[in-house]
């Protein structure tokens, strides 16, 4: 697949934003390609690009900041041509399953997991219409 750019990037939201970077670099495969620290020790900031084009923003979950959202909110659908790989690595970094890899009628074989901080993902090989 080529790298194409996106103008969507999801927040994802994190109570602990450094934990839920590691996780999605190892489970999944983003590349972290900025972090920006606040003048608190948190993190301000982050982004993490997926390998087949766009990426992910890092949220917060702190109550009063405009753009919080609830811990565990998010659901994401990801493209990827290698998801039983891609399974085997989540499931290895302690991505709690949710659908084990299976083909779909509609062409795709896909599978879905949730992070530890119960945000779900779904990555399969559908790359839309």
């Amino acid at each position: 697949m080529a790298n194409t750019p996106t103008g969507i990037w999801p927040l994802i939201p994190y109570a602990d934003p450094k934990a839920g970077i590691r996780f999605l670099v190892d489970a999944f495969g983003f590349e972290e390609t900025l972090v920006v620290p606040g003048d608190d020790g948190k993190i301000a900031h982050a982004e993490l690009r997926w390998p087949n084009g766009g990426g992910v923003m890092i949220g917060t979950c702190e109550p009063g900041h405009p753009f919080a959202k609830p811990k565990g909110s998010a659901g994401l659908y990801v493209v990827t041509d290698k998801p039983d790989d891609l399974y085997e690595r989540a499931v290895a970094a302690g991505a709690e399953v949710i659908l084990a890899p299976e083909d779909k009628d509609y062409g795709s074989r896909e599978f879905a997991v949730r992070d530890p901080e119960g945000n779900s993902w779904s990555f399969g090989t559908y790359a839309g219409s």
